[in-house]
């Protein structure tokens, strides 16, 4: 598994969109998402499929279907509730 380059966050740009604009995280490289100073989102591409490392607690979930996407956006917006 290695992480996403380029062309495989071309396939989920329209996930990146919705995260982009969940308060408390910054994007620092495409893909990589902070939470203050912390590392808190960033992707992998597999033959399997792409998967999304969250961390607080650390999780990895597989986006590669509109149904894994969802999970995601809700795991995110959970772990950034104050």
């Amino acid at each position: 598994m290695r992480h996403a380059r380029d062309q495989d966050l071309d396939r989920i740009e329209d996930l990146l969109v919705q995260l982009r604009t969940l308060p408390g995280l910054v994007e620092k490289k495409r893909g990589v998402f902070y939470r203050k100073s912390r590392a808190f989102l960033h992707f992998h591409e597999d033959p399997r499929g792409m998967f999304a490392d969250i961390s607080d607690p650390d999780e990895r979930l597989d986006v590669t279907e509109p149904s894994g996407q969802a999970a995601l956006m809700a795991a995110a917006r959970a772990r950034l509730e104050p």
